[in-house]
């Protein structure tokens, strides 16, 4: 006799009702284990996975573009049927038909080679459900950069790869546009970081400040240090790292940009939880670094490590993004060499990094080469005055400039020696 469990969806966080379902991680039918990832769930501030909480075969009830209620019954779970060790699950014909729609024609070739490329990637890192849609496509796993936890290949993994990849034959003829168009429904994520979004250019007094900031002293500490610095805590020496420090020094000689507005009142914060923005496969998160103002650099570097891994693999939870006083968002690495960032609400200023660029500059009235980066302060102007904005900015430029200056408060360490 069939044991039958009902799974119903869990609540994700406080204040969250209901999540949509981004992606089934198994096919119908298959056997699965217990805490087994089984799907990705969207809910309005992360991505998740949801797990078996049982070991059997699978019966969804749901199917991917869902919103889903907390406490909906997602799935049932034949409890009587046991996974057997070693063994792959048998293919489902779902998932060749939910695959289709995406994929690109296939070659003669692509298809007579199938059971062998099937054979090759029974031992890579894929989800069941990727497998199928791999082995029926005839597609390498070797050729498709998996997005999931520690490159797992998901199946909008091989999405991607159909719909991006090219053809040798014809890469000098551009890439080859139909002047189709396709309509996708956002995320619940990205659908909430548009309202967001939104409602701060609306609700705030929203001003940018900008400052340039000589990164010569720092590059030079760095490259001195780096590999001591590894070998030591096991993590690499960043400028993320000091630029965390400098502002939550700065916020303390500053402490109206570490405020928000609640009402009519303006809510100061005795501590500095910083958030540091994270580019994931589902978009821009923000992960938060409680009491920032209390870590050596080397905690800094580790914990934005940590959090940047759970944010990307989906395992970052609501509290470990919720709560900031303050963020940094670096678009520098991704090349950009000015920006006007957006407040993240109800926080009240964000400071933009950019890229490092070598720039001519006067040095006691000569020019000299040096790497420079241009530095964002955007503020609300309700809350923070002009001199605080400019003030704040320039204590961080000071900082990162004198690197010495992070272990003294932000003052000079000539200064704390005579008292001032």
């Amino acid at each position: 006799m069939a044991d039958i469990l009902e799974m119903k969806m869990p609540s994700p966080g406080e204040s969250i009702t209901e999540v949509e379902v981004a992606e089934l991680l198994v096919a119908d039918g298959d056997v699965v284990d217990m805490d087994q990832p089984i799907a990705e769930i969207d809910s309005d501030k992360a991505t998740l996975e949801l797990n078996a909480e049982a070991a059997g075969k699978i019966e969804f009830l749901v199917k991917e573009g869902d919103t889903v209620e907390v406490g909906q019954v997602v799935c049932k779970i034949d409890t009587s049927v046991k996974p057997e060790a070693g063994a792959a699950p048998a293919k489902a014909e779902s998932a060749t038909e939910e695959a289709a729609p995406a994929a690109a024609p296939q070659k003669e070739e692509a298809k007579a080679a199938a059971p062998s490329v099937a054979a090759a990637n029974q031992d890579a890192k894929a989800t069941p459900l990727a497998k199928n849609i791999m082995a029926d496509k005839g597609i390498a796993a070797n050729n498709v950069k998996g997005s999931g936890e520690g490159g797992k290949i998901l199946k909008r993994d091989i999405d991607t790869y159909l719909t991006g990849g090219f053809d040798t034959a014809s890469q000098m003829q551009g890439w080859g546009g139909s002047r189709e168009q396709n309509r996708e429904k956002m995320s619940s994520l990205r659908r909430k970081v548009a309202e967001r979004l939104v409602a701060v250019k609306n609700e705030t007094a929203m001003l940018t400040t900008f400052n340039e900031v000589d990164m010569s002293n720092v590059m030079a500490l760095r490259k001195k240090y780096k590999d001591d610095f590894r070998e030591k805590y096991g993590v690499g020496l960043g400028f993320m790292s000091f630029f965390t420090k400098a502002c939550t020094e700065a916020l303390n000689a500053f402490p109206a940009v570490n405020a928000m507005i609640d009402g009519k009142e303006a809510v100061f914060h005795d501590y500095a939880d910083v958030g540091i923005a994270v580019s994931t496969p589902k978009g821009l998160m923000v992960p938060v670094l409680r009491n920032a103002e209390q870590m050596a650099l080397h905690e800094i570097e580790g914990k934005i490590k940590e959090l940047a891994i759970k944010a990307r693999d989906g395992k970052i939870s609501i509290d470990e993004m919720t709560g900031g006083t303050f963020t940094i968002t670096n678009g520098g690495v991704f090349g950009s060499m000015l920006s006007t960032p957006i407040i993240n609400p109800p926080q009240s200023a964000i400071l933009g990094m950019h890229n490092i660029v070598e720039r001519p500059v006067a040095v006691n009235g000569k020019v000299e080469i040096r790497p420079v980066m241009y530095v964002a302060l955007s503020y609300d102007h309700r809350i923070i005055d002009g001199k605080e904005s400019v003030g704040f900015l320039y204590k961080v430029k000071e900082m990162i400039e004198n690197p010495t200056r992070l272990l003294f408060g932000g003052k000079d360490p000539e200064q704390v020696l005579v008292g001032l």
